[in-house]
């Protein structure tokens, strides 16, 4: 076993090399399991908050906790990159030609951009920790593993998990990409993240489907995230209106937590700038894509892995809802569509905006 002083250089030249990397926010924890953290998944699961997402439960007891996916680990490093956002995610509400895509998937997709900076940042570790003569083992993680970053960020003092769920941090509001390294160097940890949500209800509020049952829990088959992205199908006759021209994702939750107003665009990382096109774009171009034109506007696209069909019947609910009558031509174009559940969003969009509903 390595002693904790000797290792405390190589602790803070980690911390370093993570700001240099674009990584806004660093921490330790201990990689032991814990109970308290994995009842509540458990709690989450049975409850059935996690809709469709079967992956979820299919690996829950990986998932509870870093020992209980990989033994041999003994700290977690929580990195967070920041994705802060320039203007305010809600300014398009209400609009009838142009669509609302969440913040996060504006720019280049965050698996690749900070799954690379944590690769480079592993390399580093290896080599660094060679020079002690350590042999250093790690495992590297970017939200597609059975890894619950955030309660670990929580753990590593990098922010804390707020009413709505998400990471919050006092320097960078809401709008973390969260990776983690799983080691099997005993770093020392930091301190435990203290909850800092006090009395505010402001993001339980501002939910369009009341996806929220209790402060702390989110009930994933009410989120317009998880029905725009996750579910697959159509959409619930009963969130359609709610759903407004959000047509990927949904950020209300989070633009109207107060802790944003410490949030610095200055801190987020070049590659996670948004594109031109995807900030407020045109619900009848959007309405026109074929598959080949979606992978192509798409291309290194988190919003590609959904896949042109899914993505135009957001695209007709947010028709749909508008009120806009130009619009009618391309949805129109979509009754006939290939996709059965294109056709039945497109029905419906229809029978919205000739009054017929």
């Amino acid at each position: 076993m390595v002693k904790a002083e000797l290792l405390a250089p190589l602790q803070s030249a980690l911390r370093a090399k993570a700001a240099e990397l674009g990584f806004a926010a660093v921490g330790f924890a201990p990689a032991t399991d814990d109970p308290a953290r994995a009842a509540r998944l458990h709690e989450w699961i049975e409850a059935g908050y996690h809709g469709s997402m079967e992956w979820m439960a299919d690996r829950a007891d990986v998932r509870q906790g870093p020992q209980s996916m990989w033994p041999a680990a003994q700290s977690v490093i929580a990195l967070g990159m920041s994705y802060a956002p320039d203007v305010d995610p809600m300014a398009l509400e209400g609009d009838g030609e142009r669509a609302r895509i969440s913040v996060y998937a504006q720019g280049r997709d965050y698996h690749d951009v900070v799954k690379k900076a944590l690769k480079a940042l592993a390399r580093w570790l290896v080599e660094e920790g060679s020079k002690m003569g350590l042999a250093v083992e790690l495992k590297v993680f970017v939200d597609t593993a059975p890894v619950m970053e955030k309660p670990l960020g929580q753990a590593a003092g990098i922010g804390w998990q707020g009413k709505h769920t998400n990471l919050l941090s006092r320097e960078h509001g809401n709008w973390l990409f969260l990776g983690a390294i799983y080691t099997t160097v005993p770093f020392v940890p930091d301190v435990e993240h203290e909850d800092r949500c006090g009395s505010c209800t402001a993001c339980q509020a501002a939910c369009p489907t009341d996806a929220f049952p209790e402060p702390y829990r989110l009930d994933a088959r009410r989120c317009i995230s998880y029905l725009t992205i996750e579910h697959r199908g159509p959409i619930p006759q009963e969130f359609r209106e709610a759903i407004g021209n959000r047509i990927y994702g949904c950020d209300d939750c989070l633009a109207v937590c107060p802790w944003n107003k410490f949030a610095e665009t200055s801190a987020r990382h070049k590659a996670l700038a948004p594109r031109e096109e995807l900030i407020a774009p045109e619900l009848a171009e959007l309405l026109a894509l074929d598959d080949a034109a979606f992978r192509l506007k798409f291309s290194g696209s988190p919003i590609k892995r959904v896949g042109r069909n899914r993505f135009v019947r957001n695209c007709l609910i947010a028709a749909g809802n508008s009120g806009n009558q130009t619009l009618l031509p391309a949805v129109e174009a979509l009754l006939h569509d290939p996709d059965e559940v294109v056709v039945e969003s497109a029905q419906w969009a229809h029978r919205r905006l000739t009054g017929n509903s």
